[in-house]
């Protein structure tokens, strides 16, 4: 949770604003369940942003390295759950707030780390 609220502090510090946080699907029959760390928006585009940590010096990669297919998958999911109440979606974009180590400065925003495509 200290991973997130830091980015979230960065990310308001850049101008978005918070509209929910750790946004849950259920996992059904058949069907894995999700969760998005923070829903923001960025004027009018609605951004769906995972937040990873790491502690420095890891064996496995970095906090960005660690988002794999799968777990892209699932967020996608999530967010169209979540776009189902939207009659009309504004435009959208998945982020990423990666944060290797304790170090303020190992915290790196990547807007439209991947797409829904």
């Amino acid at each position: 949770m200290a991973a997130e609220d830091r980015a979230l502090a960065h990310l308001q510090a850049q101008g978005l604003r918070l509209v929910e946080r750790n946004y849950r699907v259920a996992r059904g029959p058949g069907r894995p369940g999700g969760e998005i760390d923070l829903i923001m928006r960025d004027g009018q585009t609605l951004v769906f942003i995972e937040v990873r940590s790491r502690r420095a010096g890891s064996r496995h990669g970095g906090a960005a390295a660690s988002v794999g297919a799968a777990k892209r998958a699932r967020l996608i999911l999530a967010a169209r759950h979540y776009l189902l109440r939207h009659p009309d979606p504004p435009p959208c974009r998945f982020d990423l707030v990666a944060i290797d180590g304790d170090d303020s400065q190992a915290l790196n925003w990547i807007p439209a780390a991947f797409d829904a495509g």
